[in-house]
């Protein structure tokens, strides 16, 4: 059992030791508050000089990499306006060239069916209508182009020349872009009307009959038929932006 005078000894030495670790404390709170104004600075600028000054090499290092990465996340920002801009740009020139050229080729039909001769939209083009098909269900009509090329699918809905004409025996084959001329296809139901117009001045309707998804390198889509029937072929998915294997296809029979 500890005298009095050595419990007043050992609380004596407590409370010193106690003093001593508060200023210890008090001295470390201080150089903290000091860092802390110093941050503070470093907020107002010049960071990393300050950084290196202090002794921080590391923390000048990483506020350097952060303002390149902030550098380059506005640059990257910045090229991805532009990207989108110049890619709004060209759909916007698609879709206007487009109805253009239906305008276009709309003339050019009725001269066809007025003289009985094949007559181009424009001089230097190297197709022109075939016929006319029409969607009453969606009120939506088109040109149809003779043979499906790339070129010729810009302006309008185009004939695959392997297949019959639209309104002969067989399965007529027209192929369409899904983000113009055919982009409402998707909208169409079984037992919808489909309307050809030949400059023959023939009417042909047909009902369509379903709809499949098929690979562009295996399409199944026989073109010897006894009847009069369609096989209406564009891009799928729709909203791809893309091109890929997979085409959407109606097809329709003569009533």
């Amino acid at each position: 059992m500890l005298a009095p005078a050595e419990i007043l000894q050992m609380e004596d030495e407590d409370r010193l030791e106690r003093q001593a670790r508060q200023a210890m404390h008090a001295s470390w709170y201080g150089a903290s508050a000091a860092r802390s104004a110093s941050v503070a600075r470093f907020a107002r600028g010049g960071f990393a000089e300050q950084a290196e000054r202090l002794g921080l090499p590391g923390v000048s290092r990483t506020f350097k990499l952060d303002r390149l990465g902030a550098y380059a996340t506005k640059i990257l920002a910045a090229a991805m306006i532009l990207v989108g801009c110049y890619f709004l740009g060209h759909a916007l020139l698609i879709q206007a060239k487009a109805v253009l050229a239906q305008v276009l080729l709309d003339r050019a039909w009725e001269t066809t069916l007025a003289t009985g001769k094949p007559t181009k939209a424009w001089s230097w083009a190297d197709t022109w209508p075939l016929a006319r098909i029409s969607f009453p269900t969606l009120n939506e009509t088109a040109i149809v182009l003779q043979e499906a090329g790339g070129e010729a699918m810009a302006f309008g809905p185009a004939h695959v020349a392997a297949s019959p004409k639209p309104g002969a025996a067989g399965v007529s084959v027209i192929g369409g872009h899904r983000d113009t001329h055919f982009s409402f296809i998707k909208h169409l139901k079984v037992g919808d009307e489909i309307v050809i117009e030949t400059p023959e001045r023939k009417t042909v309707r047909y009902r369509m009959t379903g709809s499949t998804i098929v690979h562009a390198g295996a399409s199944g889509i026989a073109t010897k038929a006894k009847t009069q029937r369609l096989a209406l072929v564009t891009c799928y998915p729709f909203d791809a932006v893309e091109r890929g294997p997979l085409r959407y296809v109606v097809f329709a029979e003569a009533k």
